[in-house]
């Protein structure tokens, strides 16, 4: 019960819940742990209910017409999807893919509506999240389907920064192994597409590679895309 109640604390959605309503959250939760490079959700699928990011990374994307995948979100530890009557976080279909080993805290969808029909500040909180959310996918697609191989590249690794970024000598290094294949899958392009901009955004020293590393400085990486 202290690991579970521990764990749920840390998510965005009940960072301001009573100890005495984790309580009540932490009976009504299951868990799962679900190995990378997992598909947990295809748009044909319905998945009621709220589900909790404990640990790992999954990756929300669409497929156009022509096969290429565009991201739309990362989500990562303390992070939330679902559908529920009352509301939608924006998860509905879309691919949903585990980009490391994950571990998921769900709440049934007819569990969860009644726990909050009597806490309005729970939802409050729940449709602020839903908002912040909404407006980052929308963003995150814009970009992803109009820009260029360069711009949607640096707008992925920017965000990437700012979820996964560890701050090391002015550049930021996205803890989260990538290989180049990868992020052409994130990014809709080629793996020779990604490498051969990659090598050229690191001759300008924006960004930095290692061994599935990468670093990038984010005020250099943001000029770039203003230019």
């Amino acid at each position: 019960m202290i690991d579970k109640l521990w764990y749920l604390s840390q998510m965005k959605i009940f960072d301001k819940v009573s100890p005495e309503d984790m309580e009540e959250i932490v009976k009504r939760a299951h868990h799962a742990k679900i190995r990378k490079h997992t598909i947990i959700q295809t748009p044909d699928m319905v998945r009621d209910g709220l589900f909790f990011v404990k640990e790992g990374v999954l990756r929300l994307y669409i497929v156009n017409s022509e096969g290429k995948q565009f991201t739309i979100g990362i989500l990562g530890k303390g992070s939330t999807f679902g559908e529920i009557d009352s509301f939608s976080l924006g998860t509905h279909g879309v691919y949903i893919e585990t980009i490391e080993d994950t571990l998921l805290c769900s709440i049934d969808r007819e569990q969860f509506e009644k726990f909050i029909s009597t806490r309005p500040h729970i939802m409050k909180r729940v449709m602020r999240i839903l908002s912040d959310q909404l407006e980052e996918r929308t963003s995150m697609l814009e970009k992803m389907a109009l820009g260029t191989v360069k711009e949607k590249l640096l707008f992925l690794l920017l965000h990437l920064s700012e979820e996964f970024g560890v701050l090391e000598d002015g550049f930021y290094r996205i803890d989260l192994p990538l290989t180049h294949q990868e992020i052409g899958n994130m990014i809709g392009v080629t793996r020779e597409s990604v490498t051969t901009v990659i090598n050229d955004l690191a001759k300008k020293d924006i960004i930095r590679t290692g061994r599935k590393t990468i670093s990038i400085h984010r005020e250099l990486a943001k000029e770039q895309l203003i230019s």
